[in-house]
C-alpha cells in the first residue's frame, strides 16, 4: 500500500517538476535535495482546496444546518409551553408596580414553574399570555425564595406540558437553548452553551441566606423578562430554569435535578418547601492531617458562628468545630450540609460527628424548622 501511494506521489510530482528545467532544477535540488519534488504537491486526490480529504469534516453548511435544525426544534417544541407573566406588586408608598418575566408549563391542568422572585410580593396573581393566543389568569400556589424558584395555578386546561429533564446529565460545551420574554418580547429564543456547571447563587429569604447550588452558567442571552424561563438541551428538555443575568454572556439558571424537583413537589402539594434549621455559619476547610488520616477525609466544614438559643447551640456545638459526617454520611463542604437539612430531619436527633482539637465526637442535635 505505501508503495503504490509512494509511486502515485512521484508520477504526479514529475509532471509538476517538469516545470522547473535545466539550471533551475539542478539549484533547487542543490538548495532542496529529493524534497525539491514535493515542493508543488497540492494535495490528494478527492481533497478539498485546504488539503482535507472529502468525507472527513462536514462542510460550514452542513454545520450550520445541523445546528439550526436543533435550535428550530427545541423552539418549535418549547414555545407553547412557555409563558409570557405579566404581574403587578405593591411599593413603598402604596403605589403599585407592574413587572413581568416567564413561566414554564409542568402539567396540562394548568401548573407552572417560574423564578419565586418574578412573583414576589404579587398577592392576587397576575396574567399569563401563551403563544396560542390564549390569555390566562393564575395564582401563586407557593414560592421558595432560598432556591428561587415558584409554582403558580393558571385558570386554564388543556395546555402543552414541558418535559422536564435532568440537569445532571449536562456537560460542559453542551448545546442550550433560552426560551422567554426578556423585555416583553414573547417567545424569544436564544442559543448558547453551557460555560461551567456547579455554580453557587446566593439567595435570600428575610434574614435568612441561602446559596443555590450547582447552578447552571451559559453563555445564550439573557436580559430582564427571561427570568423563570426554559432553559433546555438539544432534545427540548427543560434542565434549568433562568433565574440571574450576571453580566453580558454571563447567565445563571437554577437546576432541574432532584433536589430542585422535591421542592416543585412540595410547592404544589403544600404551597411551600420546609428546611431543618441548625443556627450555625459554617465554610469548607481542611482536616487536620491526623484526623483526616483517621476518617479518611480530607476536608468538613468548620462552624465559625453560633446562633444563640439555636439547635445548634443547645447541643453543645462550639465554634471552632469541624463537622465531617451527619447520621454517618460524609460531609465535606456547606452545600452537603445544606442538602442532608431535609424537613424529615425537622424535630428528630441527628447525630454530628465532628473534629475537636484533635479528637472526634458525635454530638446530637434537634433541628427546628427553618422560619420563611
Amino acid at each position: 500500500m505505501l508503495r503504490d501511494l509512494c509511486y502515485r506521489l512521484r508520477k504526479v510530482c514529475r509532471s509538476r517538476v517538469a516545470l522547473l528545467a535545466g539550471r533551475r532544477r539542478r539549484e533547487a535540488r542543490r538548495y532542496f535535495g529529493r524534497m525539491a519534488e514535493f515542493v508543488f504537491v497540492d494535495g490528494f486526490a478527492g481533497s478539498d482546496a485546504n488539503g482535507a480529504l472529502a468525507g472527513d469534516t462536514p462542510s460550514e453548511d452542513e454545520a450550520l444546518d445541523a445546528y439550526s435544525r436543533i435550535v428550530t426544534g427545541v423552539a418549535e417544541l418549547l414555545t407553547p409551553s412557555v409563558a409570557n407573566l405579566r404581574v403587578s406588586r405593591r411599593v413603598r408608598g402604596g403605589r403599585m408596580l407592574e413587572g413581568g418575566g416567564s413561566g414554564v408549563v409542568i402539567t396540562p391542568d394548568g401548573f407552572l414553574l417560574t423564578s419565586a422572585h418574578v412573583v414576589a410580593r404579587s398577592r392576587s396573581g397576575g396574567q399569563a399570555s401563551f403563544a396560542d393566543g390564549r390569555d390566562l389568569a393564575f395564582e401563586v400556589v407557593g414560592a421558595d425564595p432560598l432556591s428561587d424558584l415558584a409554582v403558580l395555578r393558571a385558570d386554564g386546561a388543556a395546555l402543552i406540558a414541558a418535559t422536564l429533564g435532568d440537569a445532571e446529565e449536562l456537560r460542559v460545551g453542551q448545546l442550550v437553548v433560552a426560551i422567554g420574554n426578556p423585555n416583553g418580547f414573547a417567545g424569544s429564543v436564544t442559543a448558547g452553551v453551557v460555560s461551567a456547571l456547579g455554580r453557587s447563587l446566593p439567595t435570600r429569604s428575610g434574614a435568612n441566606v441561602r446559596v443555590v447550588d450547582n447552578v447552571i452558567q451559559t453563555d445564550a442571552a439573557l436580559n430582564p423578562g427571561n427570568s423563570g424561563g426554559a432553559l433546555a438541551d438539544g432534545r427540548g428538555r427543560v434542565v434549568g430554569i433562568n433565574t440571574a443575568v450576571a453580566g453580558i454572556g454571563l447567565g445563571l439558571a437554577v437546576p432541574i435535578n432532584e433536589a430542585t424537583r422535591r421542592i416543585v413537589g412540595a410547592l404544589m402539594t403544600e404551597g411551600r418547601f420546609r428546611r431543618a434549621y441548625l443556627g450555625i455559619g459554617g465554610q469548607e476547610r481542611p482536616l487536620p492531617p491526623r484526623i483526616a488520616k483517621q476518617i479518611g477525609r480530607s476536608r468538613g466544614v468548620e462552624v465559625s458562628e453560633i446562633v444563640e438559643d439555636a439547635p445548634a447551640s443547645a447541643a453543645g456545638l462550639r465554634p471552632g468545630d469541624v463537622i465531617v459526617a451527619v447520621d454517618g454520611s460524609p460531609i465535606e463542604g456547606m452545600s452537603e450540609l445544606q442538602r442532608v437539612m431535609v424537613s424529615e430531619r425537622i424535630g428528630s436527633p441527628v447525630t454530628f460527628t465532628v473534629a475537636r482539637h484533635e479528637r472526634i465526637l458525635e454530638v446530637d442535635v434537634v433541628p427546628q424548622e427553618l422560619a420563611a
